[in-house]
């Protein structure tokens, strides 16, 4: 929770993750609240007031929820009421205005394009904020209010000429012929007992060349994000434009679960892990290949944590669908994990769902020992033919590296090509640059030698 005093102290405001506590999902869509504070001193009088409160469905093109984590150090604008702050919307990053004493919310940063927006700092009612899409390098704006006498008034972008953000020739010139867009995936096979939120279509982010040579489609990578209450935003990583350059098309899947699209979609994952958000992939795939956009014969798949429990489920469970993948610490079986993890609880909910919450013990039962097998990509094991490469951090608490080990071994038994990088000073997100930077050259190079 973050919580800030008004500029002239009358009243505090306070980012809640009630949401969160209370299905047990890890990440869900916050609340802001206000607590005005007495002028006679008596705290007994204190009233929490909802300044925005959880959207459990939005309406098309209307605001989602917030999802942001925290404040910056000082969000308000010089009215000493409205604040500013980045949250998801769908798959962009945007930057919100809200009224505390009102209510009122408003996306300020441009609605005409799907790049992303990060907010760095004010200065008065000024604005300096970042912006960047897959295939362009983040770049600096200034943002001002045009009239600060109208209510909702338009807020003007300017360039911020920086040398931080240069990139060389060559970067440039890949990137140029890169283009993307954000789909919209019509959920399959609607039932009567899904909620609102959950029948609405999901994103993905597709990154591909800005013509075809010959007409022949670029080979697919599909990339997963973990979580999976997380979300893959439209900005700049540095792994999706190296993947890109290379000559692939990326299709980055916001299944059904993901942060930005309102409380129903996220909480329709939890209970059927392994089966909708698996489905959910299928399904971008195939419309991308239905679309023309992409060929359904070199399709590779990558993810790590959760994204990579989706990727072993998916070369499972569609064995023929996938020429090669690529697993970071993925979560391969949770009847292990669950003894092994600082997270023994996320086990539970994303297995059993809300209800996760009141059977979570750390001494499972047989009946949910076999549940978490049957969740898992380890029990399709027999079917998977598609060559794999791991990366692991061999001090990974979130999901010891002895989940991928066991997956990668038996991978192997089966016949199947296998490579296993281990890093021994990594943890779970496998961050220090000479692993990453490894990591992700020996990923470029397992696909390009079952994919090219």
């Amino acid at each position: 929770m973050s919580l800030l005093s008004s500029p002239d102290g009358r009243f505090l405001v306070f980012l809640s993750g009630r949401s969160s506590v209370d299905s047990g999902a890890h990440s869900a869509t916050d609340s802001l609240h206000r607590i005005d504070w007495p002028v006679n001193g008596h705290l007994s009088s204190l009233k929490i007031i909802d300044v925005i409160p959880i959207v459990q469905s939005a309406e098309d093109g209307c605001f989602p929820g917030l999802y942001c984590s925290n404040f910056i150090p000082n969000p308000w604008l010089s009215d000493g009421c409205t604040m500013i702050v980045s949250s998801a919307w769908g798959s962009i990053q945007v930057i919100l205005s809200v009224n505390v004493l009102s209510g009122d919310v408003s996306r300020i940063s441009p609605t005409d394009s799907n790049f992303s927006w990060n907010l760095l700092t004010l200065d008065g009612d000024s604005i300096i904020a970042v912006f960047s899409s897959p295939v362009d390098v983040p770049q600096i704006r200034y943002g001002y209010l045009v009239d600060k006498e109208i209510k909702n008034a338009a807020w003007d972008w300017s360039d911020v000429s920086s040398p931080i953000f240069g990139c060389s020739a060559k970067v440039n010139s890949l990137l140029s012929c890169r283009q993307f867009t954000i789909l919209k995936i019509p959920v399959k096979d609607v039932s009567e007992c899904l909620t609102k939120g959950a029948s609405k279509p999901f994103e993905a982010i597709f990154v591909s060349n800005q013509s075809k040579k010959n007409d022949v489609c670029d080979p697919l990578i599909v990339v997963l994000h973990g979580g999976p209450h997380s979300v893959s935003l439209s900005g700049f990583a540095k792994s999706y434009a190296f993947l890109s350059s290379l000559g692939y098309s990326l299709l980055i899947v916001n299944y059904r679960g993901s942060l930005g699209f309102g409380e129903e979609a996220l909480q329709s994952i939890p209970g059927k892990v392994g089966s909708q958000d698996v489905n959910d992939v299928i399904t971008a795939i195939d419309h991308v290949i239905d679309t023309g956009v992409a060929s359904p014969s070199k399709i590779a798949v990558i993810g790590g944590s959760h994204g990579g429990f989706l990727t072993t489920h998916l070369i499972g469970q569609a064995p023929d669908k996938f020429v090669a993948a690529a697993a970071r610490n993925p979560v391969c079986n949770l009847a292990s994990m669950v003894g092994t993890t600082d997270i023994p609880d996320w086990c539970y909910v994303e297995t059993y769902g809300v209800g996760g919450k009141t059977k979570f013990t750390e001494a499972p039962s047989a009946e949910d020992l076999a549940l978490f097998h049957s969740k898992s990509p380890i029990s399709h094991i027999s079917k998977v033919k598609t060559p794999t490469i791991f990366v692991l951090g061999a001090q990974d608490l979130r999901v010891p590296f002895s989940n991928g080990l066991q997956y990668a071994w038996a991978l192997k038994e089966k016949g199947v090509e296998v490579k296993i990088l281990m890093f021994p000073n990594d943890v779970h997100a496998i961050e220090r640059p000479q692993s990453d930077y490894e990591g992700l050259l020996n990923i470029a190079v397992w696909f390009n030698k079952y994919c090219k």
